[in-house]
């Protein structure tokens, strides 16, 4: 396995790659990988003859400096896993690679056409946060040149705001989603899952089980009901010791509110529990 700290020698590798006619997945990271990243690095195995993992903490599309300052940052055991997993390459630029100019000079891409989906949930929430995902992702295609890229419908706005800036640019990847992984008692796979106390993380699963029953209700139930649904599932999470930043029922096309024939819908939602800021959703 290559650890790649440099922008030239992983666009090189990338380039022989392509030269000899072989194809390449890549999976971008954060770090502190768990089970659910593993699995997404597994799912692109099956899809490329070689895969590519980077592991970047992205400054840019942290809204508040001590979320940054307090992310895990867990190389060495990161390295191992992904080594056991026979990953190809590894690149692990540090911030002055990617940002030579340094962050606040680094101009933010702008996509036409996806303010919208930008905008709301988690983007009216963390400002700042999907201008600085596109921008770092839409960095690391450049480098890395993949055929493929994977990324987990644990972030599923994230994935449809990649998904939508890989098709308004016409960018050369093909993007496919990794199914959200869990724990025995339902709680999404996290990083931030390691902020949570002993009695908070044995209440966490109280989020999925919550979203579950509200898919129950809202089968069969008119649009007009669904604010309602969500808002008594509001306060079942906050009766729990949650606090609910949202809970609601989207379209899961472009996560816009769903109307009468809307049947492909998504149910999401994030709570604060104690420290842990938790995101979450289910297909309905």
């Amino acid at each position: 396995m290559q650890i790649i700290h440099h922008i030239d020698a992983m666009s090189a590798l990338g380039a022989q790659w392509r030269a000899a006619g072989e194809s390449s997945a890549f999976v971008p990271t954060m770090g502190n990988l768990h089970e659910g990243h593993l699995s997404l690095v597994r799912q692109a195995r099956g899809l490329a003859e070689h895969v590519v993992v980077s592991i970047f903490v992205n400054p840019l599309q942290f809204d508040r400096a001590a979320d940054l300052d307090a992310y895990p940052r867990t190389l060495e055991d990161d390295l191992a896993a992904l080594r056991a997993e026979g990953v190809d390459a590894v690149f692990v630029p540090d911030e002055a690679e990617m940002y030579p100019q340094g962050r606040e000079a680094e101009p933010v891409l702008e996509v036409p056409g996806l303010e919208a989906l930008m905008n709301t949930l988690e983007g009216e929430r963390r400002p700042g946060h999907f201008p600085g995902v596109v921008t770092v992702v839409k960095k690391l295609f450049d480098i890395v040149a993949p055929d493929v890229a994977v990324f987990g419908e644990k972030d599923f706005q994230q994935l449809r705001v990649i998904q939508a800036m890989v098709a308004a640019l016409g960018l050369p990847v093909r993007i496919v989603a990794g199914e959200t992984r869990r724990e025995d008692d339902g709680l999404a796979m996290s990083s931030r899952n390691n902020y949570l106390g002993e009695a908070e993380r044995a209440r966490a699963g109280t989020l999925y089980a919550t979203l579950e029953g509200l898919r129950g209700r809202i089968r069969g139930a008119a649009p007009t009901a669904y604010p309602a649904l969500c808002a008594e599932a509001e306060r079942t999470l906050a009766a729990a010791g949650f606090r609910p930043e949202y809970v609601v029922v989207r379209r899961g096309a472009d996560l816009a509110p769903p109307g009468e024939g809307d049947d492909d819908l998504r149910i999401l939602a994030a709570a604060w529990l104690g420290p842990a800021r938790l995101i979450d959703n289910i297909k309905v």
